[in-house]
């Protein structure tokens, strides 16, 4: 019986280089206990924000160069302990990092409505008199459009107390599901057994053999449906945290409030729903095409994965991976290319799969540090994606970073998703011009389609399940696994009409830690179907296409987001761009049918 690797055991230049942030692991506790100390300093602020411009802008600076240097003591610990979840060591070190975090947002909790309290002629003749001050204007007047929503100075300060007790849920279930959670043994291809983990199990829905795919589904369901009154507690708590936070505030509804953080109408969530509900006709082709390439007379959910022609006709190694990935976005030019060598020879990226490790991937980083990978690496066709996405996560935080102020030197989360597909449209036209190989051919479109379906069709699926679940909680109905279990059932047999219903899916809700991100998941839709129209532009070999894409990348919130896609090139105020997704998903579909007669 194989087994995974422990964290020592793996080769260090398959590992992330976090030297580069802390040379050791004392320097960071060091920097934990001396940013401690100087919050008495932060504390004594309070009260300067108004007096002066010279004493507004020292006020800001002092903020600022604090929370750069707690941003990073915050990165390290947490990439330390995402490497290892049962590693205590480092869990404590990520406790003892938020725990400052937490007395920093107390402190500063009645900085911003102190600054809001600033009229408007005050603070224009601050800019007048300042020169320096100027660079904060588009930061006053983000601030200044939600003050509505801001609270008095003990209010905040009781709310930013209690983020730690508030997000707990969301923490405890990501404990169960990465830590504690122990799935059975499978048996592989080869007839040796592995304890099934998260990373193993999206390996296997790949597989060609179904009876190794229905044995890691029904065991994975298993497990979750043996905890799902507890799993069930954690997202209704996490709904009501935020439901709750929006009531006092005073926004309209969770939903409203989260995409008022981003300056986001709420018409760009309905038009995405909308549009993807009067698509599904459109995907049950897609479905019964891979029924009928499949050769079942039944498929089920954990038929949805694999792909169509069968086992892979190719899979990459990492050295392989970071060749193609090269040659795949040089049409966006050779600084780009040459960022992408950084990535991987100064060991951005912690690559392999080990004993209670993360599972997934994911892109973190923070200004001053470097925009760092974490991967579950297996050879094949979905870890190159996977790749290529991250990194255009990394590359986005990277030039951000370099061209804006800490103040303006990140990105809303409605934009997070857009870099990362670009990447991804990028590779799949590179590989699709490039491999010669008609099955070769058959797979990508294969995998395009599929793509479409996990990041449009399956995102909005959860995106309309998260709105509801919001919304029922608003409306006093207990979220209990019953009530949640047959809803989900129900929604994803509207969207997999064409596929056999069965107890093990209708727990899936359990499993989705997107749900506690407070409407993330619609983003990864709008993204993708904003970064499909942005490929087409890049790929149109005009300069000034790709020129806007990187005003793009290093914008920053220097603007507001729909404003940043509109100088990119794309309104997603419309609906045309997710449309124009759909006619290019409906047109590969078309053309893999006749490859596949």
């Amino acid at each position: 019986m194989s087994r995974q690797l422990k964290r020592d055991e793996v080769s260090k230049d398959l590992t992330w280089d976090l030297t580069l942030i802390y040379k050791s692991d004392e320097e960071q506790e060091k920097e934990v206990t001396k940013l401690n100390n100087d919050l008495e300093e932060i504390k004594k602020l309070s009260g300067t924000f108004k007096k002066s411009a010279s004493s507004l802008l020292n006020a800001l600076k002092v903020q600022e160069e604090f929370e750069r240097r707690l941003e990073l003591a915050y990165v390290y610990s947490h990439l330390k302990a995402d490497q290892d979840t049962a590693n205590s060591t480092y869990q404590a070190m990520y406790a003892k990092t938020v725990n400052v975090y937490v007395k920093y947002g107390e402190i500063t909790a009645p900085f911003v409505p102190e600054m809001l309290s600033i009229d408007k002629q005050t603070l224009e003749s601050f800019f007048e008199e300042n020169e320096e001050l100027r660079r904060y204007e588009h930061f006053f007047e983000r601030l200044l459009s939600k003050k509505k929503f801001i609270l008095s100075d003990k209010e905040e300060a009781l709310l930013a107390g209690a983020q730690e007790i508030l997000s707990s849920p969301a923490d405890i279930a990501s404990k169960l599901s990465n830590a504690d959670l122990k799935h059975g043994e499978v048996t592989l291809e080869d007839g040796s057994k592995q304890r099934l983990t998260n990373g193993l199990y999206a390996q296997l829905l790949e597989s060609d053999n179904r009876a190794l795919r229905k044995e890691a589904y029904e065991m994975m369901y298993t497990t979750f449906g043996n905890l799902k009154n507890t799993f069930a507690s954690t997202l209704s708590t996490t709904v009501k945290n935020h439901n709750f936070q929006a009531k006092v505030r005073g926004y309209n509804s969770a939903r409203h409030a989260s995409l008022s953080e981003n300056f986001v109408p709420e018409e760009v969530y309905d038009t995405l729903v909308n549009v993807i509900n009067n698509n599904l006709t459109l995907f049950q082709r897609y479905l019964n095409l891979r029924k009928k390439s499949l050769k079942l007379e039944k498929m089920y959910m954990y038929d949805v994965y694999t792909p169509m022609i069968g086992k892979a006709p190719i899979s990459y190694t990492i050295e392989q991976a970071k060749e193609i990935t090269l040659k795949a976005l040089a049409p966006l030019g050779e600084e780009y290319v040459n960022l992408l060598k950084r990535a991987f020879d100064e060991r951005w990226i912690d690559w392999t799969e080990n004993e209670g490790k993360r599972s997934g991937a994911y892109s973190s980083g923070v200004y001053d540090s470097a925009p760092y990978i974490l991967m579950n690496w297996h050879d094949s066709v979905d870890q190159l994606y996977t790749l290529v996405h991250e990194l255009g996560h990394s590359m986005h935080s990277y030039y951000t970073h370099k061209n804006q102020s800490h103040t303006y030197g990140s990105y809303p989360i409605f934009l997070a998703e857009i870099a990362s597909t670009t990447n991804e449209n990028l590779l799949t036209e590179y590989l699709l011009k490039t491999e010669t190989n008609p099955e070769v051919r058959k797979y990508v479109l294969n995998h395009y389609l599929d793509g479409v379906k996990g990041t449009v069709f399956r995102q909005t699926q959860f995106a309309e399940f998260e709105h509801f679940i919001h919304e029922q909680d608003a409306l006093g109905v207990p979220l209990t696994h019953d009530f949640l279990t047959e809803e989900y059932k129900k929604l994803n047999a509207k969207y997999y009409a064409s596929v056999e219903q069965d107890d093990y899916i209708s727990k899936e809700w359990s499993r989705i830690p997107h749900f506690y991100y407070n409407y993330y998941v619609f983003q990864y839709a709008t993204g993708f179907s904003a970064a499909s129209a942005l490929a087409s532009r890049i790929l149109s070999g005009n300069k000034e296409y790709v020129d806007k894409y990187f005003g793009f990348l290093k914008a920053g919130i220097s603007d507001y987001p729909i404003n940043v896609m509109k100088e990119a090139g794309v309104d997603m105020t419309k609906a045309d761009y997710i449309e124009n997704t759909i006619k290019i998903f409906e047109e590969r579909l078309d053309e893999l049918e006749k490859l596949l007669g």
